[in-house]
């Protein structure tokens, strides 16, 4: 009886753990660069799906701030491609580099953008 119901409670548990690795979101970290290359804190970042809504700045999907490092994290992304801007006083990435790859789900996705 002992046996069962340890191999019952290990069993949940090895369930528990497999269900967790199945709730990994799709997440995007971006790293902002300046012309010379060095990273950039204090950026806003701003994601879009559609390139028109891009060109308006309208119905942004997702905003997040680079940290000390440079980089933006944004979770709970959709597994598409997005139009990305980036503006930091009076530089920004226009121009360049705007739209990311598809995206791989229940992955962390590296994209580099430059701002000028």
């Amino acid at each position: 009886m002992k046996k069962s119901a340890f191999q019952i409670l290990a069993l949940s548990g090895l369930v528990i753990i497999l269900m967790s690795f199945q709730l990994i979101k799709t997440k995007m970290n971006v790293t902002i660069r300046n012309e010379l290359g060095n990273t950039e804190a204090g950026v806003t970042v701003q994601l879009y799906e559609k390139e028109e809504d891009y060109k308006a700045e309208k119905n942004m999907v997702a905003e997040a701030v680079t940290d000390e490092k440079g980089i933006a994290k944004f979770k709970e992304l959709k597994a598409i491609s997005y139009f990305v801007l980036a503006k930091k006083d009076d530089k920004n990435n226009f121009g360049g580099g705007e739209q990311t790859g598809v995206l791989e789900a229940k992955r962390i996705n590296k994209v580099t953008i430059v701002i000028e």
